[in-house]
This record gives structure tokens, sequence and C-alpha cells, in this order.
């Protein structure tokens, strides 16, 4: 089963200068490292400050581009894509990532094709992506 890990930091936006702190990074490799080496990690990255994103939303029939007002426990910081064999195991690997205090780790089960109902299987693959395009191959 893969799951996505998104890593919620707990950084005021506003003060967010995007620069970890070697101690940090070196702590997150580690981690890291033990999830390839139980070849769990799919895929992982971190992302730049809110302020070099923006936000698209739709209302009323209408598509709105802007700014990403984010606050505090609202900014993703980054995200890894794990394969395990169960929910309760994506739960232990998120424990053992190293936070800061206040910092959250939200785990998601990601969809499978095998998931859905047949008609929506067939649906889905007109337009699946081919494996070698994805980071998470």
């Amino acid at each position: 089963m893969r799951f996505m890990m998104l890593m919620i930091p707990n950084t005021d936006p506003q003060e967010w200068d995007g620069g970890p702190e070697v101690e940090a990074v070196a702590a997150m490799s580690e981690f890291n490292e033990a999830l390839t080496q139980a070849g769990a990690l799919k895929a992982a990255d971190g992302f730049h400050p809110p302020e070099a994103g923006a936000r698209v939303s739709r209302s009323g029939g209408e598509t709105t581009v802007g700014e990403a007002p984010m606050t505090p426990g609202h900014t993703v910081g980054g995200y890894w894509i794990i394969d395990v064999a169960s929910r309760e195991e994506a739960i232990e690997w998120a424990t053992r990532c190293p936070l800061n205090e206040g910092d959250v780790i939200e785990v998601r089960r990601v969809y499978e094709l095998s998931d859905f109902p047949e008609d929506v299987q067939a649906a889905a693959q007109l337009s699946e992506i081919p494996p070698e395009q994805t980071s998470a191959s």
C-alpha cells in the first residue's frame, strides 16, 4: 500500500526563510536513509516557502489565482511517498521522523486503481499517467 506523509511544520510562513539548519537536514537524511534501506521510500521532496507558490481556487464557476496565504500549522513543508504493508506501518514510520515541537505529519493512503469499481477503473485508465512519467516510480 502506498501512503503519502505530509510534513506540516509549526512555522510561521512570514518567518520561514526556507533555509533548513544543518542539524535538521542531517536528522532528516538519516530518516530518509532508513526508509530507503527498508525499501519503503518511493519519493520525497521539500517545498520552497509558500510565497514562492500560488493558490488556485474555484468558486461560483470562476477560477481565481492568488498568493498562498498560509498560517502556522497549515503550510505543507514537504512529503514522502512510501510503500508499506499497512496503515499501522505507515504510522510507525511517521513516528520515527525527526520533528520539531508542534510539527505534524499527516499520513494519507494513496488510492490504487484496484480500490475502485470496474467502471471507474475503465474510465481512469483512459487518462492514466504512464509510470515512467511519475516521480513515484
